[in-house]
């Protein structure tokens, strides 16, 4: 049985509505002043550039605690939040971290880099642990009440192959 409470590195996609409208290389500087002026919580270590990956993790802001990137799986590009330390608290408070998290990283960047746009209306959720939620049935089930819960009123489903990490395509009205 899964205990939602023990569920740690939880991840968090938010799209870009314009990707046609920026250059992604453009973000390198962006993510380098973040590191310098240490605009997160987080301790950001490096960037890293995957952009000529197709459909690939494309630019990555590297942390201690988590990693930022323009992630551009499935060719769907969005500010991922990947949260790598454990964290003190229960299923909601972690979610709540990740999505306090990449709400802020996509503020910053709307500021910084112009023209970007993010749709806070459609995310991602995942869980990066395929031993502790593996997207199976059960994972759905013990999950499914705390998600329901924090995104009242949004539209959630359970998205991806069972060989994947647990995902849930969220759509507020």
């Amino acid at each position: 049985m899964i205990d939602p409470d023990s569920i740690q590195h939880i991840n968090l996609k938010v799209f870009v509505e314009n990707p046609e409208a920026f250059v992604l290389a453009d973000a390198v500087a962006v993510f380098h002043r973040w590191i310098r002026d240490s605009v997160c919580p987080e301790m950001l270590i490096d960037v890293a550039d995957y952009a000529h990956v197709a459909a690939g993790p494309g630019l990555l802001l590297i942390g201690h605690e988590a990693n930022y990137s323009f992630d551009n799986r499935e060719n769907r590009l969005g500010l991922l939040y990947n949260r790598k330390a454990a964290l003190d608290g229960d299923f909601r408070s972690r979610l709540e971290q990740a999505h306090r998290a990449a709400r802020a990283a996509c503020d910053r960047l709307e500021s910084e880099l112009g023209p970007v746009r993010f749709d806070r209306n459609t995310l991602e959720v995942f869980v990066n642990d395929r031993l502790l939620a593996p997207n199976t049935e059960e994972t759905w089930d013990a999950l499914r009440p705390g998600l329901e819960e924090y995104f009242s009123g949004s539209s959630i489903r359970r998205t991806g192959e069972p060989r994947d990490l647990f995902r849930v395509s969220v759509k507020k009205p």
